[in-house]
């Protein structure tokens, strides 16, 4: 078949699969049965992927650092990990990554250099142990939002 042709189908048309038609074009067309996407790929509903992005956004606009989240597998050093996606942030040196492994149970926050000198580690810790104490009790997307929160409490308003 030459790039740009179109297949089209000349089989009987009661061999088809349920859910198939010949269009008038000759093509097939096939319905595929919709499949609910698992709560475990997803644990967040739209209305809470909102609330976190805006929790995000302003964390970052109030405090002037780069606040990021990244929930997911961290490997087997998930301190390396952590410390490897934090890198990967714009102007990481202002920035401040929230990493949560569900999963492993594992949770790294990472603060670069000038992020530190606002947030040092004592009130990264506070945050910590809020979110654990929200994980703990089975809610995760609660955590993640009041750490945020928390961080950029203690990090303070914008200089």
């Amino acid at each position: 078949m030459a790039s740009g042709d179109l297949a089209v189908f000349t089989g009987n048309e009661e061999d088809l699969p349920e859910g198939s038609v010949v269009t008038n074009s000759g093509r097939l067309s096939v319905a595929e049965n919709f499949v609910e996407p698992s709560a475990a790929a997803h644990p967040f509903t739209p209305v809470q992927l909102t609330r976190l992005d805006e929790a995000l956004y302003l964390a970052s606009r109030e405090t002037g650092l780069r606040f990021a989240l990244y929930l997911g597998d961290l490997g087997a050093d998930a301190r390396a990990t952590a410390v490897d996606l934090h890198g990967r942030v714009d102007d990481h040196e202002d920035a401040v990554l929230v990493a949560v492994s569900p999963e492993q149970r594992l949770l790294e926050i990472v603060t670069g250099a000038d992020a530190k000198v606002r947030l040092p580690d004592r009130g990264a810790k506070l945050a910590l142990m809020s979110m654990v104490a929200s994980f703990k009790e089975g809610d995760l997307f609660g955590g993640i939002l009041s750490g945020l929160r928390m961080l950029a409490d203690q990090a303070g308003s914008r200089p």
